[in-house]
């Protein structure tokens, strides 16, 4: 799907022909609007078919005067809930006429930039536009990172009188989350530090304040995923230990229970045996074998209480 969007008085709007300082959406683009877009504004197709491997790396790469930017971006998955959050590569095209966004699915980064809300959003700047695009994928990252937080501190509470491993199940898909962003925010980090770099790629002074706070804000969230999966990993080492001795009390108390009983077993046992045995004669014979029994079992919990063993 490729959408068309030019700046308007109210914002962007969506148009139907490519023009100059336009913003070409293509989310899930088949061969043929690759082609489409290559041949109308030049573009290497490989600039094109490159944001669509899911496991492209962040980069920068310039040929025949365009410049190409993968980022890492993050989303929320909600067909794999295993592990709920993950990144995806977004293809940035620039070109003195135009600016292609590409990517092989949704996002929500993107979709705030279709809203009329921003109406000073310039698409005659498009090196503050790419830039727009960096500082909301870095909020979006701190958004993602402070869910999974408030996820990891429900788990907690949920760990505490856990016998079972689906919530450190649950504790690992998100620490897969935390090295999926901390790996992506890496990468992206070190693109935009090389973007300044590129000759063609002109920044200024204005535009040079926003990229400080676009690195400010990849710094943070670099920080808060490092920080989340130090805390992650040393909770599943502890809530490891914590099910473990849950199961070790469990156990504990069973094999009490289960000796308590043994008592009335070997008493009822031996006076069920076809030997003669004493008061078996005496009409109070059933009512001594009960006393016998449960005074047993009595002096059982006694000494396990005394011990300490319940």
């Amino acid at each position: 799907m490729i959408d068309i969007y030019k700046k308007s008085d109210e914002g962007l709007e969506k148009i139907d022909t490519i023009q100059k300082d336009c913003w070409i959406n293509a989310v899930e683009p088949n061969y043929v609007e690759l082609s489409e877009i290559s041949k109308t504004l030049g573009i290497p197709e490989e600039f094109l078919t490159d944001p669509l491997d899911v496991d492209e790396r962040a980069r920068i790469e310039v040929e025949d005067g365009y410049i190409l930017i993968i980022l890492r971006v993050p989303f929320y998955d909600r067909e794999h809930p295993e592990v709920p959050y993950n990144t995806v590569p977004l293809g940035i095209i620039y070109s003195e006429n135009s600016i292609v966004t590409i990517s092989s699915r949704e996002n929500d980064i993107l979709s705030s930039f279709k809203s009329k809300k921003m109406k000073n959003l310039s698409l005659k700047n498009k090196e503050k536009f790419i830039f727009l695009i960096f500082l909301r994928s870095a909020i979006m990252y701190l958004k993602y990172l402070r869910q999974i937080s408030n996820l990891t501190n429900n788990l907690e509470n949920e760990l505490h009188k856990s016998m079972k491993n689906q919530e450190l199940i649950r504790l690992l898909d998100l620490e897969k989350s935390l090295v999926f962003f901390t790996t992506a925010l890496k990468a992206n980090e070190i693109m935009i530090g090389r973007l300044s770099s590129v000759k063609k790629f002109k920044i200024n002074s204005d535009d040079k304040d926003l990229l400080d706070d676009v690195i400010i804000e990849y710094r943070q969230a670099i920080e808060m995923a490092n920080v989340y999966s130090n805390i992650l990993s040393g909770m599943m080492d502890a809530f490891a230990s914590v099910i473990s001795n849950n199961l070790n009390v469990v156990m504990k108390f069973l094999t009490s229970i289960s000796i308590i009983l043994m008592f009335p077993t070997l008493v009822a046992s031996i006076y069920g045996m076809n030997v003669a045995l004493p008061f078996q004669n005496s009409p109070h014979a059933f009512l001594i074998t009960m006393v016998m029994s449960f005074g047993l079992s009595f002096i059982g919990v006694l000494l396990f209480v005394y011990r300490r063993w319940f």
